[in-house]
Formats: structure tokens, C-alpha cells, sequence
């Protein structure tokens, strides 16, 4: 398996890492946490703050995972440099890393920048492949 393929199962675990941090800072008042399986749906009505930013960018992970699946997988199939597709897939994952941690930071610009080398990535895989 090649690094890219790695990073794409990171990039599906990473949604999971932001809901776990979503869930654990989700508390009232009292304390308690506001997660109720019973409802689950009610749950991000009801966060604040940090818990609301990761719970946002877990959304926003989830959104952008099947682009760059499709990329890396398609990349692949057309027998794209693998040198190149890896460092895109790895550049990938860094810049969602990033794009979390700048979420979870509440730093509006940084959080854009990281999202838009994110981009940036998936369309170099179908230059690369393009390219093949």
C-alpha cells in the first residue's frame, strides 16, 4: 500500500478525532456532558465554543474526504509519478491537520489558508494525472 492510500484511511479517521473532541468538550453548565445517544441530534444545538468548532470540523472533514479519495484513488489508476501523488496525499493530511487544529484555535485566516493548500492538493492529483 502506498503512502497516499495511508493517508487517504488518516484522512477518514480525522472526522472521527474532531467528533471525540466535540463530544468531550460538550458540557453544561453543571458539568455534565450534553451528548445524549437518546437524541443525538440535538447534541451540536446545544455546544459552545470549542466543542462547536470541533463539531464543525468534523463536518467540514467529512465534506472533504471524498475529493481527495477520489483524487489519490484516481491518480493511481492512471499510473500517476508516485513520488508526487504521495507528497500530495501527505501535504494533504498536514494542511486537514492544520485546518482542525486553526478551527479548534478560532483563527479565521489560517484556518482558510489551510483549507485552500487542501484544495490545492486534490487538484495537483488530476494535474499529475492529467499529466501521466
Amino acid at each position: 500500500m502506498t503512502i497516499a492510500l495511508w493517508c487517504v484511511l488518516i484522512a477518514v479517521l480525522l472526522p472521527y478525532v474532531c467528533f471525540g473532541i466535540a463530544r468531550n468538550r460538550g458540557r453544561g453548565p453543571d458539568g455534565r456532558r450534553l451528548r445524549d445517544n437518546h437524541d443525538p441530534r440535538e447534541f451540536p444545538r446545544r455546544i459552545q465554543g470549542v466543542a462547536k468548532r470541533a463539531w464543525a470540523a468534523q463536518l467540514n472533514s467529512f465534506e472533504s474526504l471524498p475529493g481527495f479519495a477520489a483524487a489519490v484513488i484516481i491518480a493511481h489508476l492512471v499510473h500517476a509519478p508516485h513520488n508526487a501523488v504521495d507528497v500530495l496525499a501527505v501535504v494533504w493530511v498536514v494542511a486537514r491537520a492544520a485546518y482542525v487544529a486553526f478551527y479548534l484555535a478560532n483563527k479565521a485566516a489560517l484556518r482558510s489558508a489551510a483549507q485552500f493548500i487542501s484544495l490545492a492538493c486534490v487538484l495537483g492529483f488530476f494535474v499529475a494525472a492529467g499529466l501521466a
